[in-house]
């Protein structure tokens, strides 16, 4: 039997839609919004056939629905983040631009906002500097979790489970992270790549959940060994601006 005529059950509608393989494949990105899965756990939590499963999985991933992380599991892929933009519906985003151009002008730096996805993190917004020597990350620039200022961030706030499934094989520990909780903000010094520093502090959504991260990056010549010193109170101030647009727009849009 085809996938697409059998029937399926929707989690949120015990009747599904009729369209068997769309509840299909809505089941296995809803089954993604918890995190990295394998194909077994895919199969656990969609309670599809595993060929099913699977076809559904690589399908979706042709057109970027779906990707895998440096383990090989299915995550969320780049085109749901493309088109919540296109729809305008990324507050996160359509606020992060002039903020991200605030920052990159009163550094001096270029600025970046950063999401987890999976093991990975990537750059969804970014600011460059317009002259001089730039730390150039591109939008959509996919990088590892295991190090940086942005990574330190993502996984600072995360429950133990995952805080200490991300530790293995980081650059930084679990004291650093410790550090990062209780000050509000990260640092590295070439943690990353070589002659390259960075701040970031945490973007928090209506329920306080770390969201995503803001950075600046740039060379070590020119942010120094200790560049929170320096900077670390304009990247909070940054990410806390994000923060608020965000939870007061969520607000605005519960009163309605």
């Amino acid at each position: 039997m085809d996938i697409t005529d059998t029937p399926t059950h929707n989690v949120n509608d015990e009747s599904g839609s009729g369209v068997g393989v769309l509840d299909k494949a809505a089941s296995v990105l809803a089954a993604l919004e918890s995190g990295p899965q394998t194909l077994a756990q895919l199969v656990t939590a969609t309670h599809l056939a595993r060929p099913t499963a699977h076809r559904l999985a690589v399908a979706l991933e042709y057109h970027r629905l779906v990707t895998r992380d440096m383990q090989g599991r299915f995550v969320l892929g780049p085109r749901l983040g493309e088109l919540a933009s296109a729809a305008g519906e990324d507050r996160l985003l359509a606020a992060a631009t002039p903020v991200l151009i605030a920052l990159r002008d009163h550094t001096g730096e270029s600025a970046q906002l950063y999401r987890r996805q999976g093991d990975q993190r990537i750059c969804v917004a970014a600011a460059e500097r317009t002259i001089g020597l730039r730390d150039s990350i591109p939008v959509g620039a996919t990088l590892s979790m295991k190090a940086g200022s942005s990574a330190q961030v993502l996984l600072a706030w995360e429950e133990p489970d995952r805080l200490h499934h991300g530790l293995y094989g980081a650059s930084f520990t679990a004291t650093n992270l410790s550090a990062v909780r209780r000050r509000g903000w990260a640092q590295s010094v070439g943690e990353r790549e070589p002659g390259v520093a960075s701040i970031s502090a945490p973007v928090r959504g209506p329920s306080g959940r770390v969201i995503a991260s803001v950075s600046i990056s740039g060379p070590i010549e020119r942010m120094g060994r200790q560049p929170g010193r320096q900077h670390a109170a304009a990247v909070v101030m940054a990410a806390k601006r994000l923060s608020d647009v965000i939870q007061t727009t969520e607000g605005l849009d519960n009163r309605e």
